[in-house]
């Protein structure tokens, strides 16, 4: 559907809860508290268990938990993040619909939070994984943060780690280095070794133990290919890493052309924006499918949205 079309279809917060009524419960509401199918509707909001006598709604304990926001904006926030391929920044959110920067802001970030990936099928097939460094040039810093920084290129900057099968599914992660041990947690986490048939890296030296030295994974050995960057090898047949490198470019843009500047703290959740996205590029019910997560995800506190966490 259209921002028009949908804008249309979701007019009312009334028709909004219906919608999420609907992708909650498939088979009618039922009791939060007891489990109890819902027959009482106290409103077109509230609905009543008369076994347990709790009072609820689409909304409680779900993303949309506590907001005085409309729906209709919510939807209409949704639509947006899901159809702009680089992203939506929470400036842009707040002109869009007339709400201040913290409550778009914070929006953003809820609507994020359901876009994690807890559960997810391994990687298989082709597999390529690389690494790119974000964060601004020393150049274009003030003075004060430029002296703080020693060395030059990666120096200062956010290290993201990327893996992504073939015509398949793409994972980024925010990490601390690129140290054997960390590669070696997020292989084991995110590839089917049964499955995989060539994982493809460059030639840097914390590859190949990560893939093949670890005895756990014995289903990769032989099964590991390196294209030598920097010999300027970039393909060598049908070993390259041009595909991962192309989601690397899709995550820059965004990062500059559309949020301009994201903290350390909280990178991660827009790596879980960009690569929702991008697995359900081709979805014809990405919309209802994002909305979908949303009523089955716990609601994120301001608090622990602003509280401090390091990379993994």
């Amino acid at each position: 559907m259209t921002l028009v079309e949908i804008c249309a279809k979701y007019s009312a917060d009334d028709r909004c809860r219906e919608l999420l009524e609907r992708l909650r419960w498939l088979d009618g509401p039922v009791c939060l508290r007891c489990g109890e199918p819902v027959t009482v509707r106290l409103s077109p909001k509230l609905l009543w268990c008369g076994k347990c006598s709790y009072q609820f709604s689409a909304t409680s304990g779900t993303i949309f938990h506590d907001s005085h926001l409309p729906l209709v904006k919510w939807f209409a926030t949704v639509y947006l993040m899901c159809e702009s391929r680089k992203g939506m920044s929470a400036n842009q959110i707040k002109r869009m619909l007339g709400i201040s920067y913290k409550t778009a802001w914070y929006l953003c970030h809820r609507i994020r939070a359901a876009m994690r990936e807890i559960e997810s099928d391994g990687l298989s097939g082709t597999v390529e994984i690389d690494e790119t460094y974000v964060g601004g040039k020393s150049k274009n810093m003030h003075d004060w943060k430029r002296k703080q920084i020693q060395g030059r290129g990666s120096v200062g900057k956010q290290i993201v780690i990327g893996l992504r099968e073939r015509n398949g599914s793409l994972r980024f992660f925010h990490v601390k280095d690129i140290e054997s041990g960390t590669l070696e947690k997020y292989i084991k986490a995110n590839i089917s070794a049964g499955d995989v048939e060539v994982i493809v890296t460059d030639e840097h030296k914390s590859y190949p133990p990560a893939i093949e030295a670890n005895p756990l994974y014995g289903d990769f050995r032989g099964k590991h290919q390196t294209v030598n960057h920097s010999a300027r090898e970039y393909v060598r047949g049908e070993f390259h890493t041009n595909t991962i490198e192309n989601s690397f470019s899709l995550l820059k843009r965004g990062i500059m052309g559309t949020w301009h500047k994201i903290s350390a703290k909280h990178l991660q959740a827009y790596l879980h924006e960009m690569t929702f996205r991008f697995d359900r590029r081709d979805a014809g019910d990405f919309f209802e499918n994002t909305l979908a997560y949303m009523v089955r995800t716990s609601p994120l506190k301001f608090a622990e949205l602003i509280a401090e966490k390091e990379a993994a």
